[in-house]
């Protein structure tokens, strides 16, 4: 039976996703351990006999699960999702397949039901990441590969491997993870390339083995595509394997995504905190919490959700200066949360001092800084303004009636008061509820 793309069923599963808009990334593993980001063994060209050892050193006795999920909750996020595997082929589960798994590790725990349990716990919707591609397995492709350790070495040519062979391995372990873990609310593939994508992958069997035993599972679009490219849903002749959201990667779209019928897509920016994934140590180019919290807002300004990553060290904690950072988003999500949850696209221009989300009748105003005299809220129109409040505190904010404004009578201003400076001067939001 040919395959049918039911959009009722598809908006049905992802309306949660659509309406959580703040998640948390964690990427966490072996790489952990040199520290050098997530991409290591493949930059450095490190072969398995060297990378593999990592395994007995790999205990993160400060990992506390709980606590990481305390953190995501505080920091306003409304999902989690983690790295059961990733390209280097460790899993931080108890898989049947390898012996390369945490189980086997000195810290003998299974990290991925602990992460699940916790979420759960916390009331958190959690997914996890599972990598398409795993450079330890023997057949998957070596020498002339794009990102395998040993691609450019002719001695780990693919004269005898097996790529079906592969393809069964992968299979089973995206099974596993389906089966025994309960429900799922995402899963993250990553990522096809080059010729290895969709079918490649036997991504028809793959999806329907996974929509049987997780129907509801949210699933991101990187069976078809990498970090650019929108998927075959986007291009409005869906394949059995397509995914479910647009996956743009350390950056945000300048514009909403639509697909070609003009219908928005459903997509989530992956954003990292400094410019690694995985911990790096040396790598302290954090972005301050002002500019996340703008970026978060603009994606949701945009009808997109940003998840920002985390990659805790060798022993399992969080950076400081991550925390810091989380810390501070949640003191602003917990004052202005409803301007960012369940919200999207205002419909209406970007004003110049900021943005606007909107849900149902009601419009907040993110002011990123004040202007001179009273503040215009373009896009409105004055009999249809119910009431104007501040929405991290619920003062109310009046239509200004100042003389300076008087030749524009079709713009809305308000009266912010004699203060030059917003009262959070990193967004302040006003609130815009409209009459019926």
């Amino acid at each position: 039976m040919a395959f049918q793309f039911s959009r009722e069923a598809y908006e049905r599963r992802v309306k949660w996703f659509t309406e959580a808009r703040f998640g948390m990334f964690i990427h966490f593993g072996l790489y952990s351990i040199p520290a050098r980001g997530e991409w290591v063994r493949s930059e450095e060209f490190i072969p398995k006999e060297d990378y593999d050892p990592l395994i007995n050193e790999f205990n993160p006795t400060r990992c506390d699960m709980r606590q990481w999920m305390r953190t995501a909750r505080d920091a306003g996020m409304q999902y989690v999702l983690f790295t059961a595997k990733h390209h280097d082929g460790f899993c931080l589960y108890d898989s049947a397949y390898t012996d390369f798994k945490s189980t086997n590790s000195p810290a003998g725990r299974d990290f991925v039901r602990e992460f699940l349990d916790a979420a759960r716990e916390y009331g958190l919707r959690a997914g996890l990441y599972f990598s398409i591609i795993d450079w330890r397995h023997p057949d998957f492709p070596h020498y002339g590969d794009k990102q395998h350790p040993m691609r450019n070495d002719p001695a780990y040519g693919n004269e005898n491997r097996d790529f079906n062979r592969y393809l069964d391995f992968f299979h089973a372990q995206v099974k596993e993870v389906c089966s025994n873990y309960g429900k799922l609310d995402l899963i993250w593939f990553d990522f096809s390339y080059d010729d290895l994508r969709g079918e490649a992958w036997r991504g028809t069997e793959l999806m329907e083995m996974v929509r049987s035993l997780q129907p509801d599972v949210v699933i991101n679009n990187r069976l078809e595509v990498s970090g650019e490219g929108y998927g075959s849903l986007a291009e409005g002749r869906p394949t059995p394997y397509h995914g479910d959201f647009v996956t743009p990667e350390k950056m945000i779209p300048p514009h909403g995504l639509l697909d070609v019928e003009g219908r928005p897509l459903v997509w989530e920016s992956c954003v990292t905190m400094n410019e690694h994934w995985g911990y790096c140590a040396t790598d302290n180019f954090y972005k301050p919490a002002p500019m996340l919290i703008k970026q978060l807002v603009e994606c949701v300004s945009k009808g997109g959700n940003m998840i920002l990553n985390v990659g805790p060290d060798a022993t399992g904690r969080f950076p400081q200066r991550s925390l810091e950072i989380l810390a501070e988003m949640g003191r602003w999500l917990d004052r202005n949360g409803e301007s960012i949850y369940g919200c999207g696209p205002a419909g209406m221009e970007k004003p110049e001092y900021g943005r606007i989300t909107r849900k149902g009748n009601t419009l907040y105003y993110h002011l990123y800084e004040n202007t001179i005299g009273p503040m215009p809220l373009p896009g409105l129109e004055k009999d249809k303004v119910q009431a104007i409040r501040r929405l991290a505190d619920g003062t109310e904010v009046l239509l200004s009636t100042n003389w300076v404004h008087s030749d524009y009578p079709d713009v809305v201003f308000v009266d912010l008061g004699p203060d030059p400076v917003l009262p959070d001067t990193t967004d302040t939001v006003l609130e815009v509820r409209l009459k019926d």
